[in-house]
């Protein structure tokens, strides 16, 4: 099966006040076309600067870095934004929607990007896929936390994105509400035939995908091959809150709270 990601000899070094701070450390890591791959680790362990590498957000310091065949090195800004918008889907803990357009223009605004001529169409399908087809002239402001998680699936898996990459998707959401997110998120998954790599501190939802990338003081261990079964992990409880993770406009005001 052919390689989606491959991370070969990764180093990602951040300067700070107190001098170089050293995040990644020698990732050598591959995921196939179709896989699921839980990514867990303690708050701090470099699990978000992972993602941000793979999405061409962070330049590495040193190593190789190729994703969806394109070697990520060395290209230009105006070079990963395309890549970006031709592979890549983002699902964030914060839904990061643009506060000032409806449902339906948020996952319309990727495909307009892409010069798709029927880009409303294909985001009110992708609504109506996630269950918002009652929500399209809705603005974030006026959806609850689960319902704004469902119209950033929409706006990252209607786009065609090859590679899904979620970063604490329920991190924001009350139980019940993450666990129907997480199932939509992994039926549409498998229904597109994306890769899907999650962040997640859930070790119980992290052992829902095929593999498991352990993280830890920026290095990567996986507890266990594909399609054997896993030990549980002793993961320490998440500390404090996660990073902000990547540059976006930050969705408007507080999601009420969900209807049950």
């Amino acid at each position: 099966m052919p390689q989606t990601v491959t991370l070969n000899n990764v180093h990602l070094t951040l300067n700070s006040r107190a001098g170089a701070v050293a995040i990644l450390k020698g990732i050598d890591v591959e995921a196939q076309a179709g896989e699921a791959i839980g990514i867990v680790g303690p708050s701090g362990s470099g699990k978000t600067s992972l993602l941000m590498v793979m999405a061409g957000l962070e330049s590495v310091t040193s190593g190789e870095i190729t994703v969806a065949d394109v070697r990520l090195n060395d290209r230009s800004e105006s070079d990963l934004a395309k890549f970006r918008r031709e592979n890549i889907g983002i699902i964030f803990q914060s839904f990061h929607l643009i506060p000032t357009m409806t449902a339906l223009e948020n996952v319309a605004v990727p495909l307009e990007f892409k010069g798709e001529k029927d880009a409303f169409a294909r985001a009110r399908e992708g609504l109506v896929r996630v269950g918002l087809g009652h929500r399209l002239d809705h603005y974030p402001g006026q959806l609850s936390g689960g319902e704004q998680q469902r119209v950033a699936i929409a706006r990252a898996v209607t786009s065609g994105a090859k590679i899904l990459l979620a970063d604490e998707p329920t991190g924001n959401l009350d139980q019940e509400t993450g666990a129907s997110i997480i199932d939509l998120l992994f039926d549409l998954k498998e229904k597109t035939k994306a890769t899907l790599l999650l962040v997640t501190h859930d070790v119980s939802l992290a052992q829902r995908c095929n593999r498991i990338w352990q993280v830890r003081d920026g290095k990567v261990t996986e507890p266990a091959s594909a399609g054997k079964p896993r030990k549980a992990l002793n993961m320490p409880a998440s500390a404090g809150k996660p990073r902000k993770a990547l540059n976006m406009p930050a969705s408007a005001g507080k999601p009420r709270k969900d209807a049950k």
